[in-house]
């Protein structure tokens, strides 16, 4: 997982990234290594299915974890002619505040592909809940992934159980499941925790039980690895 390799695509990916913020993304492609497929990234029509909104995402992770990104060139034209007036996301995530996770770009997908919702550890909140029925019900999106990561900062200071600052830990009390489950493993501890917040949307809420059950939605745990850049299922 944490082999040469591996570091050097995760550094190319960030070196690019920073420099595209400047503007000059076809310059800089190249020299970070960045393919950039030929096919759209914009699919020619919402996924169908909660099984073909999640055959999307994980393409899409594909892409990215092999360095061949196509969405970043389409974003700018993806604000200004599709996203202004409404939004029409295909799927929902569920993914943890870190900011080594930039999950349209883990995904490769561009703007208003995605409806987005972050909180360190990845843990479900009645905010949390709130946000991702308006994705199913208003919205109308067809997959929610709870996204965690390796690496996790919560995970591992919730792990420890020392005292903190301010309100940090309050992260503590729902990732606790998931440490008792672990065997004293970061990894499993992560892993789990993703597991039991996907759960936990698909009983506590009314609106996402009701879509699971209809056929309408799909409800997933994965993890992402940062050394990699891939993202694996629950």
């Amino acid at each position: 997982m944490h082999d040469i390799s591996g570091r050097q695509a995760g550094f190319d990916r960030r070196r690019f990234l920073n420099r595209a913020v400047g503007g000059a993304v076809a310059g800089f492609a190249a020299q970070a290594g960045f393919r950039f497929s030929q096919a759209s990234p914009v699919p020619p029509q919402k996924p169908a299915s909660p099984e073909a909104a999640l055959k999307e995402l994980m393409a899409g992770n594909e892409r990215f974890a092999t360095d061949r990104l196509t969405s970043i060139e389409h974003d700018l034209n993806m604000l200004k002619e599709h996203t202004v007036e409404k939004q029409e996301p295909f799927a929902a995530l569920l993914s943890c505040a870190d900011s080594r996770v930039p999950v349209e770009l883990v995904f490769d997908q561009t703007i208003g592909h995605l409806f987005v919702t972050r909180v360190a550890g990845n843990i479900v909140t009645p905010e949390i809940i709130a946000s991702l029925e308006y994705g199913v019900a208003v919205l109308g999106v067809k997959v929610i992934v709870v996204l965690g990561h390796t690496n996790c900062g919560a995970v591992k200071a919730a792990m420890k159980a020392e005292a903190v600052p301010g309100q940090i830990s309050a992260l503590y009390p729902p990732l606790r499941r998931a440490v008792e489950q672990s065997g004293g493993s970061v990894e499993q501890a992560i892993t789990t925790n993703a597991k039991l917040q996907a759960e936990l949307l698909r009983t506590s809420s009314t609106v996402i039980r009701d879509a699971v059950k209809t056929e309408k939605l799909k409800v997933h745990a994965g993890v992402y690895d940062l050394a990699s850049g891939k993202v694996t299922l629950g």
